[in-house]
């Protein structure tokens, strides 16, 4: 009789090898293979990092992992051999990822996206330690990452837009102190940014250090809204750039705008600009000198998604699936592992 240890091994080495080589050449992006993750135990795992662990390496595949609702209280990473996988929730206010570490701003991200080709949908990303630190809930480190409907929570640093070419859509974004914060080139679109500031909590931190450097954060009919005071930002690198367009500022945004972090000499260095924003906290006539009332000419750079690669990398649901399920049950001799 084989031991049953020695069966689980055969059972993971065989199933991944099938997963790898009968799809890992695809580029059929309309269809997908599905893992079901359900707390439960009427999905294939139970547990969201599970899902991502039997992807194989250097796949390139399109992966949906479907994420029944309910509350997943773990630590979860994509790593960066494993592109083209999408987490989803059905509605992001049912489907929660939480956890709640803090300090290390690498290190402590409730979710840590280090592979190009991702993608998000309908989920709730939470960091619940609070304030006082850096805390983290979503990490964002390789090119290629789309998020859209996610509700997306913290207080200090919520979301850490690392490196890489990201795109945000309809997403809520909630946090106090530099709530959206790194050196990526990343598109913010029609998101409503929630400051939870009691007194000039910056919104965004955006980290350009080149003045060559292609990177920056651009807002496009979004919202803003705050409980108290926020400020746009504040640059976390020299040749800091974000730009917001067309987007509602509540009164919560003070008439400043933006602050320097206490190095004037970044006045001459950072890009703040706006263009045809609207609301009470939108009057340009407080602002700060060094920031920019941008002209039809100025913007209209900023208002394509040349920053992030012109976008042909952003690929619509998949409308066809094959159930993980059925791919094991069909592996060997029609017997399910």
């Amino acid at each position: 009789m084989i031991p049953i240890y020695i069966l689980l091994l055969m059972v993971i080495v065989s199933s991944s090898f099938l997963f790898a080589t009968s799809f890992a050449v695809s580029t059929d992006w309309s269809t997908a293979i599905r893992i079901k993750v359900d707390q439960s135990g009427y999905g294939d795992y139970k547990k969201i990092q599970d899902a991502i662990d039997v992807v194989p390496s250097n796949n390139s595949y399109n992966v949906l992992i479907w994420i029944e609702q309910g509350t997943y209280i773990e630590k979860v990473v994509v790593p960066a051999d494993k592109p083209f996988i999408t987490l989803s929730g059905s509605n992001s206010s049912t489907t929660i990822i939480t956890w709640s570490d803090h300090g290390n701003i690498m290190e402590c991200p409730t979710l840590s996206i280090l592979a190009t080709d991702f993608v998000a949908r309908n989920l709730t990303i939470q960091n619940t330690y609070g304030a006082g630190d850096t805390a983290v809930a979503l990490k964002v480190s390789a090119d290629r990452a789309a998020f859209y409907g996610c509700r997306i929570l913290s207080y200090q640093d919520t979301i850490l837009d690392d490196k890489g070419m990201h795109y945000y859509s309809s997403c809520y974004i909630e946090g106090a102190t530099d709530f959206i914060c790194g050196d990526a080139a990343s598109i913010f679109k029609k998101c409503h940014l929630h400051s939870t500031s009691e007194r000039a909590g910056a919104i965004t931190a955006q980290c350009r250090k080149s003045p060559f450097s292609s990177t920056g954060f651009i807002f496009l009919g979004c919202n803003i809204t705050g409980v108290d005071t926020c400020l746009l930002g504040r640059p976390w690198g020299n040749y800091s750039r974000v730009v917001f367009a067309k987007t509602f500022m509540s009164s919560a945004v003070l008439s400043q705008g933006w602050d320097d972090w206490g190095h004037p000499s970044t006045h001459s260095t950072a890009y703040y600009g706006e263009y045809q924003c609207y609301g009470p906290g939108a009057a340009t006539s407080g602002r700060v000198e060094w920031s920019q009332n941008l002209s039809n000419k100025e913007a209209k750079p900023f208002l394509t998604m040349d920053i992030i690669g012109g976008g042909a990398w952003l690929k619509p649901p998949p409308t066809h699936f094959e159930n993980f399920s059925s791919i094991i049950y069909n592996s060997v001799d029609g017997n399910k592992y």
